[in-house]
């Protein structure tokens, strides 16, 4: 691979954001004893990308798998507590210092004894709560079966009055199951057994449906709505049932009737006859749920209490724990030493932190009281180094937005650099309104100006997406300001800013707004659309006309450009093949086809023309010989596009052929240079060579190389297209918002 860093900075401007920063591969080999403190502050340092040196190793061999582990357990604990504080609606408390130091082992310690409190609080408050629900739903059964079973009685007991009153001695079949006849011999009588209980309303029609045909109908069952919601005991969430009540005979039904309510999760409950015995039970009942209830209320704040102790640590905890094993990650990415003594690590690095790393590990030896210094050290490799930018508060949210479509290769132009003005000017065409953009530029302002506090609080998710953005919205509301003004829309709405109309009606007969009709007695409107335009009917033809066309020429040039800074990449890696067989074809099929598209719009546009661009552009594929007629622009432009389109189709082959083919040839020279070249490294060389340096003699596979630069024709061809008439969206979305 060719020394990537040679080049002189190309056709383009010096600039910190242009290019990745110059990289180098550092080598540092740090005593055992300062090694956690080392990267701990070389973490803090955030200049360092350290390469593992022990990947054929499982993580369980690694020599610090122990402390990672120990680090998971924390964390798991943690994730316990915010999980606790989360469904308890208590919040972390924000931490304004994030360097306080505190010891692991504390921490360790602490969310032991916290974990096991909190633990037994919860098993103790659920075993509560299951009691309570259970005697809530004994008390809806006390109730609603004793009112069942009261109101049997008063019939029975009616229809026995009325019976004696008769003085009739034979049985009546409607007589009540709970009616003792005094003429029946006891011992003669059958005895009905019943269950009462609470089963889901959703399941009980076909709960009775299954009791019915269980013992062939056999029982007697009786249910009563409960208006509200209870909690069920076993689930612990809010269902709808019924109480239930099922007369039964013999004990192989009621084995049956069991077996039913455990399948169809219906709660038992016992009941008594006796209506003293009822009264009591309901008494108990009352007073044991009033103790619940206070006992409950009291582990609750006592919880609450303990969750807002750990909530005014809970930040400390989660960043000390994830820094440790964020540390100790790190450490099993170093090599031990034969003599176990010390730790070597190699890694990524810009050039400009060269001083603040030595100095770093300075530091770290005198902290950790070290006997023995860190030794820093620059290798030569020829691996691709990663790509590093130097972003600020300002950059830093338009570069997150181009690393989501890919991170520039090392040295390679950045987008970002164009792409922090033609994001949000893109955005400000097609929702350009000077009156929107300033409520959005007034709610910019206030998360830039109080960026400091808020940047210390936790805010919600879509709320701390908007402040990590607020630079990229703060040029959106700019942009937005001035092609709303370009467009003359306030909230959708004309206004003459800078000069009276320049038009004027003859009468009022023009007040319907045709252009016909109007006369131009000023100057033509300094700056954006003529006011007069808006509410007429010719407004959307004209705005239609102007944002379609200016959207096509926005998204041409937008293109130029990236085919601009390839040319750009090309000369700073002095490579004539990407120039020569990428760029200049590029260039040609673009701007022969979608460049030419764009003068004729601007013809038009100053000459007046009322040609069919539409009918030129599709014309000169189909039929390129026949004469232009009423859609001539200009002298000769018959031999012009003819000339285009030839040239269109010969960038093609152009693209695709050539560069397959000098790219093996360079290969086979290079590889049989190599062969007779002398061994002249020296021991000194050989002693801080790397092994990286094999990545530059892959094998080469011609047909890769070719199935690949057939791929990338194929996807410029079309996407040259595509992407034209993406950009029409520009215009729609425009439309669609005015």
């Amino acid at each position: 691979m060719a020394d990537i860093r040679g080049g002189g900075g190309g056709c383009c401007p010096p600039m910190d954001l242009m290019r990745s920063e110059p990289m180098q591969l550092v080598q540092v080999i740090v005593p055992m004893e300062s090694a956690h403190l080392t990267v701990s502050y070389l973490g803090d340092l955030g200049l360092v990308q350290f390469k593992d040196l022990n990947s054929e190793k499982s993580p369980f061999q690694r020599t610090y798998a122990a402390q990672i582990k120990r680090c998971g357990e924390m964390a798991r604990k943690i994730r316990f507590f915010k999980d606790q504080m989360s469904k308890a609606g208590v919040s972390p408390k924000v931490i304004l210092d994030k360097d306080i130091d505190i010891d692991l082992d504390d921490v360790e310690v602490k969310l032991g004894e916290l974990e096991a409190e909190l633990v037994e609080i919860n098993a103790n408050n659920d075993k509560l709560q299951r009691s309570y629900n259970e005697l809530v739903e004994y008390k809806l059964v006390l109730e609603k079966a004793g009112d069942f079973f009261a109101s049997a009685h008063r019939s029975a007991t009616a229809q026995q009055s009325e019976i004696e009153s008769q003085q009739v001695g034979e049985d009546v079949l409607e007589t009540p199951l709970l009616q003792e006849e005094k003429s029946v011999d006891p011992t003669k009588q059958v005895k009905l057994g019943f269950l009462t209980g609470l089963v889901p309303r959703e399941k009980s029609m076909v709960f009775e449906r299954i009791l019915f045909r269980a013992t062939r109908g056999n029982i007697f069952i009786r249910q009563s709505v409960i208006e509200e919601s209870v909690v069920d005991p076993n689930s612990g969430e809010k269902a709808e049932k019924n109480v239930f009540v099922v007369f039964y005979s013999g004990e192989r039904a009621k084995s049956k009737i069991l077996k039913i309510c455990e399948a169809f999760g219906a709660n038992r409950y016992p009941f008594s006859e006796d209506l003293g015995r009822q009264a009591q039970m309901m008494t108990e009942v009352s007073g044991r749920l009033a103790e619940l209830k206070t006992t409950i209320n009291a582990g609750l704040d006592h919880r609450k209490i303990l969750l807002e102790t750990i909530g005014d640590k809970f930040e400390q905890w989660n960043l000390k724990v994830r820094k440790e094993k964020a540390i100790y990650h790190t450490l099993n990415m170093l090599s031990l030493d034969v003599t176990k003594k010390c730790l070597v690590g190699e890694g990524w690095s810009p050039l400009f932190a060269a001083p603040e790393i030595q100095e770093a590990l300075q530091r770290a030896g005198v902290d950790s009281n070290s006997q023995v210094g860190s030794i820093f050290q620059v290798l030569r490799t020829k691996e691709m180094p990663p790509t590093f930018f130097r972003t600020n508060k300002f950059t830093t949210a338009f570069q997150e937005i181009v690393d989501a479509y890919g991170v520039a290769k090392y040295q390679e132009a950045n987008p970002t650099v164009f792409t922090i003005v033609t994001f949000p000017f893109l955005f400000a065409v097609m929702f350009g309104d000077w009156g929107h953009g300033i409520c959005l530029l007034l709610a910019t302002m206030y998360l830039i100006l109080r960026e400091k506090k808020l940047s210390s609080q936790k805010l919600g998710d879509i709320m701390e997406m908007a402040f990590g953005g607020r630079y990229v919205i703060f040029m959106m509301s700019l942009f937005s300001i001035y092609t709303g003004l370009i467009y003359n829309e306030f909230f959708s709405i004309p206004y003459p800013l800078f000069a009276p109309s320049a038009y004027e009606c003859r009468d009022a007969s023009c007040s319907e707004a045709t252009t016909i009709g109007l006369i131009k007695t000023r100057d033509t409107y300094p700056f954006g659309v003529d006011p007069v335009w808006h509410g007429t009917r010719s407004e959307l033809p004209f705005l239609n006309s102007l944002k379609m066309k200016m959207s096509i020429l926005l998204g041409v040039a937008q293109m130029n450009l990236g085919i601009i800074m390839s040319f750009c990449n090309a000369k700073f890696f002095k490579s004539a093949v990407n120039v020569w067989f990428q760029f200049v074809p590029q260039m040609i099929f673009l701007n022969c086809l979608f460049g030419y598209l764009s003068v004729l719009i601007i013809i038009k546009w100053c000459t007046g023309s009322q040609a069919d661009l539409y009918h030129v552009m599709i014309y000169m594929f189909l039929s390129p010989m026949d004469d232009l007629g009423e859609n001539q622009l200009f002298p000769n432009q018959k031999t012009v596009q003819l000339t285009f389109l030839f040239l269109a189709l010969v960038s093609v082959p152009w693209m695709l052929l050539p560069k397959p083919f000098i790219l093996k040839k360079q290969h086979e020279a290079r590889h049989q240079g190599q062969s007779y070249a002398q061994l002249d490294e020296t021991d000194e060389s050989l002693q801080v060579e790397t092994t990286g340096g094999s990545h530059g003699h892959e094998e080469f596979e011609f047909s890769e190389i070719f199935v690949h630069q057939l791929i990338h024709t194929i996807e410029f061809v079309l996407g040259a297209v595509s992407n034209t008439a993406s950009y029409l969206r520009l215009w729609a979305l425009s439309l669609a918002h005015s």
